[in-house]
């Protein structure tokens, strides 16, 4: 059997095929498309609305019918999905989060206006109580200030009923909560959603890097100092991962979610080996706003090291990839940037 220590230099000069452009293109072994790109937005209340988010330059949140044409572009560059966000006003915060399953709420009403405009692109909805609580935490909490498990997951499926009633192809909870992923896929079957497909953030870990995210959908306030240690995944584990991933399989999950991206290529990497499903990453906000401080800078050129990092998580193993980036990868790739 020929083994790679049989080719020895001069007869294996491994710099040939990097020579010119059309060896390098015909041997690469990874490549990025528009079909690989999600593109996570912000929508807020009222009309032509339009708030920039000084943690994430570039990125704003954007009223409903803002959002519409956004989205009509975002069809034109061929980018299957976009996954929505919403910003609620602090005086429609609770503890419980009940704005969440409100079927007139802005998520509801975005994508009930977005399927209507735009009815081939993939409406990818947020399954979580983080932006409607008072105290920033993705659950309702005890007296001791604990997430309870069993009773956050019966409001998140009130909150993904309520997504897929208003016309979500895809419900994507990020909360972390232990059977949420079963509950969400019974109820929708017996609800008669059986094509509303499951993301399942799985391995969705406690990160530094979510900051800036936090401060666009307006939940840094209320959790303040507070963590989510509890719930999200420690960032020292790995086979943890896999454990999580298999059970939200088992439970009904379509596709699976590894939350960040590039410090945890290793875990997009296992998923995507050793499980052999739809593995999506997350280019979370503080890895965007890392390059784009950089770019600012002079230190980096944007752009390069932009495509660059998303090839390297298409190479690590992941289908689909939501980044803030995807619209001006997307216009690359395109070859109309």
């Amino acid at each position: 059997m020929f083994s790679s220590n049989q080719r020895l230099y001069p007869a294996t000069r491994l710099r040939r095929n990097r020579k010119d452009d059309f060896t390098r293109r015909m041997v690469r072994e990874y490549r990025l498309s528009v079909d690989n790109l999600i593109y996570p937005v912000f929508v807020l209340d009222g009309e032509n609305q339009r708030e920039a988010i000084p943690s994430m330059p570039g990125i704003e949140r954007l009223s409903i019918d803002l959002l519409v044409e956004e989205a009509r572009e975002l069809v034109g560059l061929g980018i299957p999905a976009i996954a929505l966000f919403p910003v609620t006003p602090p005086e429609l915060k609770n503890l419980d989060g009940s704005g969440a399953w409100d079927r007139h709420g802005i998520a509801q009403r975005a994508t009930r206006a977005l399927k209507e405009a735009c009815p081939e692109l993939g409406v990818i909805t947020d399954v979580a109580l983080d932006p409607f609580t008072s105290h920033g935490q993705d659950g309702i909490l005890d007296d001791d200030g604990y997430v309870l498990n069993d009773v956050t997951v019966e409001a998140l499926v009130r909150q993904a009923l309520s997504h897929a009633d208003a016309g979500a192809d895809i419900v994507a909870p990020s909360d972390m909560m232990d059977g949420r992923v079963a509950a969400i896929r019974e109820a929708l079957e017996e609800a008669g959603h059986i094509n509303t497909r499951v993301l399942a953030y799985s391995a969705k870990y406690a990160s530094g890097y979510y900051g800036p995210f936090r401060d666009a959908v307006g939940s840094a306030a209320n959790l303040g100092k507070g963590n989510k240690a509890t719930y999200q995944m420690d960032p020292g584990n790995s086979d943890e991962a896999l454990h999580e991933t298999a059970v939200d399989l088992a439970e009904g999950a379509d596709m699976v979610m590894v939350k960040p991206g590039m410090p945890y290529m290793d875990i997009v990497y296992r998923v995507k080996h050793e499980l052999k499903v739809p593995t999506f990453v997350y280019q979370v906000s503080g890895e965007y706003a890392m390059h784009m401080a950089a770019a600012q800078n002079g230190w980096l050129d944007a752009d390069t090291v932009m495509m660059e990092s998303l090839l390297c998580l298409r190479r690590a193993g992941a289908d689909a990839i939501l980044t803030y980036f995807a619209k001006r990868a997307a216009q690359l790739l395109k070859g109309s940037g």
